[in-house]
């Protein structure tokens, strides 16, 4: 660090004057060739733009010119701002064409690169986000970054790092090198040689750690802004049921309450924005991504399957009725996200301007229903956010409302829904918000689980024929006859190698559907992908997974995803699909080397449980029984439905209405019977033919 402090020094203070040549130049800006609707939004920019591959790479290399790489998505309201301040101006893109080589790179496109940046920018700032801007020498490796600046900031900076290198390059190659070693050692895995050890205490002491870093009155952690961090919830969810931890309990429903209520929800619409930027889970920053709605409706259907909390519910529907509205495309596959900003009536484009409300609009739309809505929504001085606009907001259960009203509950659910249509119906004269409409495998993964858990809890047949037809998308289209995925799908064009991402997400989507559907197809393909991972993704020397693939080109590193974020890191979501996979199938590999994984990480858990929270899901299986539940008959669909009604997290489905060969199958078949076998570590109960005995035995 003392390096790092010692170059940025250097570069503010030795380096004086702006650079002389920057005389204005013909631009060519080569992103308007790409598909990425985040570059299409930059190939209009007076910058000489270029994505990222050979060509460009091989440019500044032969230029011996120094590359800014700018990293953002579609869907990001200060990417759009530095866009508009910087990328737009041609003062700026005079500097940026004379002195760079321009790369654009959309992060969702892209993880790996943006993986390797960050890291930089996060070693050099302590700090990141998007719009992520770094300098890298000709060969690539990162020598400044940081995330979004002001115009006359970022001209500054340019010209400065530019009049180092042209004046002293051998600082900036001094200092690549000690950085490149810093990336390098951030993401190192070692393979740990300890008994692989799991206790229930262990869990208890990061979950104490944890815990003091709740707001148990408003949910979430306790701080601004609150990110939804669903994995987080649902391993707690899980945990309090578990091990009959009240507090934690009430904590979570506390945060899945006031999520709910709040403006980060679109109370209107249905859907979750990404987070808010308060405590309060007020005004969000608006874009509403695909990955945090399908791991959200996974979360609320677990909620709801042990709470029978009817706001929950409610949540779930609504959510998949906005996704299946404004992110479905009709061959099944889903959409990436929706802006935050949209157009104003004057024509600006403005942040959350598609969603927010006035006063006298509301009146005038709803009439004499406004002083009942504005009391529900708070259209007052708790939900008002600047500018006369409203986030709509709740702060108090229905029971309370409808006592203050005296009014009837049906009364209130027939209003809600009135309002609902009546506004949607007014919002869809405003300017709409834009469509990143590429799709992503992950991405689509994480929905289609979503979809599968909403079916599996709620029962409603048309969440399991969506699940299916995303899951055939993925089979059909992203799926290569040599076994491997793509990542990115666009204009019929499926592209990009696949990631860790993608594996480890579909291989979970695709268990989940089995479990459901008892089509061994999916299981099958689960199996045959993760077999796909082994060959190309996996470190024998510590068994961990890489996120790139041995046929990716190589970056400045290679590196191991394994610590849980708002998406559960690839290596945790992988060793969860091992540790089911190696029951399934009776698969010793694929056992001990999901137990390898989580006892690799096991010395970094309980200092951050927010980062590993998918591992210590995993580790309850370890923790407590594990359960292999075994169907098998004519009658096994509607047995699977009955034992789907109660929330029993450490068990696997498997079955069948006839004979199999699936190794949990096995001689287990009796003409004209249906069968449940109740078994842990292959030792089974007496096998019952009623639902609710198996329940009673997997309660035990």
């Amino acid at each position: 660090m003392k390096f790092i402090k010692l170059f940025l020094l250097i570069v503010l203070v030795s380096c004086k004057g702006q650079n002389e040549n920057s005389m204005s130049h013909q631009f060519t800006n080569n992103l308007i060739n790409e598909t990425s609707p985040y570059l299409l939004q930059h190939a209009h920019n007076p910058v000489n733009w270029n994505a990222w591959n050979d060509e460009t790479l091989d440019l500044a290399k032969k230029e011996n010119k120094l590359i800014i790489i700018s990293v953002g998505y579609s869907a990001c309201h200060w990417c759009h701002v530095m866009e508009h301040e910087s990328f737009e101006d041609i003062e700026v893109a005079n500097v940026m064409n004379t002195n760079f080589i321009n790369i654009k790179v959309d992060r969702e496109e892209r993880p790996d690169i943006d993986q390797v940046y960050m890291n930089a920018v996060q070693l050099m700032t302590r700090q990141g986000g998007w719009p992520l801007n770094a300098i890298a020498l000709p060969d690539g490796r990162p020598v400044w970054g940081g995330t979004y600046f002001k115009k006359e900031q970022w001209i500054d900076t340019l010209n400065k790092i530019s009049e180092l290198y042209n004046s002293n390059p051998e600082k900036l190659y001094e200092y690549a090198d000690k950085l490149e070693q810093g990336i390098k050692a951030m993401d190192i895995v070692s393979l740990n040689n300890d008994d692989a050890i799991f206790k229930n205490d262990f869990i208890e002491k990061t979950v104490d750690n944890w815990s003091k870093q709740f707001d148990n009155n408003k949910g979430g952690m306790n701080r601004a802004p609150k990110f939804m961090m669903p994995n987080n919830y649902h391993f707690l969810l899980r945990y309090a049921h578990q091990n009959n931890d009240d507090s934690i309990n009430e904590f979570v429903n506390t945060t899945l309450t006031r999520m709910a209520y709040g403006g980060v929800y679109d109370q209107i619409g249905g859907g979750f924005s990404r987070y808010s930027v308060d405590d309060k889970w007020h005004v969000p920053h608006f874009e509403k991504m695909l990955y945090d709605n399908g791991q959200l409706v996974s979360l609320y259907s677990d909620a709801y399957l042990i709470t029978k909390n009817e706001l929950y519910k409610d949540v779930i529907i609504e959510t998949l009725e906005f996704v299946e509205r404004e992110l479905t495309n009709k061959n099944g596959a889903f959409y990436s996200s929706l802006d935050a900003d949209s157009n104003t009536p004057e024509g600006e484009l403005e942040e959350g301007a598609f969603y927010v409300w006035q006063k006298e609009e509301l009146k005038q739309v709803l009439g004499e229903d406004y002083n009942l809505f504005s009391d529900y929504y708070n259209v007052n001085g708790y939900g008002f956010w600047e500018d006369k606009n409203y986030v709509l907001i709740r702060n108090k259960a229905d029971n309370d409302f409808i006592k203050k009203h005296n009014i009837t509950f049906k009364t209130l659910v027939s209003k809600k829904q009135q309002w609902q249509n009546t506004l949607l119906k007014q919002r869809a004269l405003r300017d709409r918000p834009r469509l990143d409409d590429k799709t992503l495998t992950s991405w689509n993964a994480l929905m289609l689980k979503g979809y599968v858990d909403a079916y599996r809890v709620l029962g409603n047949d048309n969440y399991l024929k969506t699940a299916i037809n995303n899951a055939d998308f993925i089979i059909n289209n992203q799926l290569r006859e040599d076994g491997g995925l793509n990542h990115n799908y666009k204009n019929d064009i499926s592209s990009i190698n696949g990631y860790l991402e993608d594996y480890a997400t579909t291989v979970d989507a695709f268990i989940a559907l089995y479990e459901v559907t008892l089509n061994d197809k999916w299981l099958l393909t689960a199996r045959d992908l993760t077999n796909y991972t082994f060959d190309h993704f996996f470190d024998d020397t510590n068994k961990m997974f890489y996120f790139t693939s041995n046929e990716d080109k190589d970056l400045v590193s290679r590196t191991i995803e394994y610590r849980d974020n708002v998406i559960p890191a690839s290596n945790s979501i992988m060793a969860k699909n091992l540790y089911k996979l190696s029951h399934f199938f009776s698969n010793t590999h694929y056992y001990k080397t999901a137990t390898t994984m989580l006892n690799n990480v096991k010395p970094e858990m309980q200092e951050y449980g927010s980062g590993y929270s998918n591992w210590l899901d995993l580790m309850l299986n370890y923790t407590h029984s594990f359960y292999e539940v075994a169907v098998v008959g004519p009658l096994v669909s509607e047995k699977v439905i009955e034992l789907n009604k109660v929330y029993i997290p450490n068990k696997l489905i498997v079955g069948s209405k006839t004979e199999s060969n699936l190794a949990l199958l096995e001689n287990r078949y009796v003409e004209n019977k249906t069968l449940i076998y109740v078994c842990v570590n292959n030792a089974c109960k007496l096998p019952v033919s009623e639902a609710n005995k198996a329940i009673d035995l997997l309660k035990k």
